[in-house]
């Protein structure tokens, strides 16, 4: 039988071996920064979150993470920018909805979802609001459609590209409530909602972070929350069961990508890090203050949920 000097010794000795066949470049890794490419304009909730999670990382790992935004073509300009490049841990990618959503509107991609990424990890769920303009004449998302139905064709919508969860979340809000409104899209949800902000577009559905600030000082009317409770960011938004929609439930997720063939060894101490992070008291308080739920678990687990 084992006595208590002698379980430690045979853990150093289990630890000594795994470190010694883990490969040289894992054990240094990361020698260098660390770039994380978002495929959308600063200001939205990508951008958010893809800081607090760089911030932690940079603290955690020694090394700067520096955020490279990457707008275009519903996200996938970034996207593809980060299927190309080396599989060696230092090009990172914050993923949205879109990158499993595109696959099945786009005939040509310059990526494949599941071959061309090593998943790290899922890191967080935002639910969506619908806004509109303060300026225009509605209180609530009844008096929204009732307007729109008025003018079949003369209300339109933003979005941050054909593809995205925005963008799919008001067609299916138009398939429900019957009506029709026209399209407009832009290249991320920040240049979107200071379009509806300035009145020239009439609605947006949009994760709430980012309008939140602007809904309590008037700038924009937050119709309805597109989940299943009240948000505590905006309490006095009903959600949309309450505005008479039970059908409309919205949350756009996000996760951390690596190009496929980067080493399992450091796939796992980033996902490692990442969920750590996540855990961090700062960052879930931080999260909460915008309606956000932070999120940890296995790259097995965000590879079998895309």
């Amino acid at each position: 039988m084992l006595n208590k000097n002698n379980h430690w010794l045979l853990a150093i000795v289990t630890a000594l071996a795994v470190t010694a066949s883990m490969p040289a470049f894992a054990q240094t890794y990361p020698s260098k920064p660390i770039r994380f490419i978002v495929g959308f304009p600063p200001g939205g909730a990508t951008e958010f979150i893809s800081r607090l999670i760089g911030q932690k990382l940079t603290q955690s790992m020694g090394q700067q993470v520096i955020i490279d935004n990457r707008p275009g073509a519903a996200g996938n300009l970034g996207i593809e920018l980060a299927a190309r490049a080396a599989p060696d841990g230092y090009t990172l990618l914050l993923v949205a909805p879109n990158i499993t959503i595109s696959p099945s509107l786009y005939k040509k991609l310059g990526y494949d979802t599941v071959k061309d990424f090593a998943p790290i990890a899922r890191v967080a769920a935002v639910p969506m609001v619908i806004v509109t303009p303060g300026s225009l004449p509605v209180a609530t998302l009844k008096d929204f459609i009732a307007l729109a139905k008025s003018k079949p064709g003369g209300l339109n919508y933003a979005s941050s590209g054909v593809g995205t969860s925005l963008h799919l979340a008001a067609e299916l809000f138009k398939l429900q409530a019957g009506v029709n409104l026209v399209h407009v899209a832009y290249k991320g949800s920040s240049l979107a909602m200071n379009d509806v902000i300035s009145g020239q577009v009439h609605a947006l559905f949009i994760g709430i972070p980012a309008p939140a600030p602007h809904i309590k000082t008037g700038r924009l009317r937050g119709l309805a929350v597109i989940a299943p409770q009240r948000s505590s960011t905006l309490p006095d938004v009903p959600t949309a069961a309450e505005a008479g929609m039970p059908n409309l439930d919205v949350t756009t997720w996000y996760g951390v990508f690596a190009p496929a063939g980067t080493p399992r060894a450091i796939v796992s101490k980033l996902n490692h890090e990442i969920n750590q992070a996540m855990q961090a008291a700062d960052v879930r308080e931080k999260l909460a203050t915008q309606s956000t739920d932070a999120i940890v678990g296995s790259p097995e687990e965000f590879g079998a949920y895309v």
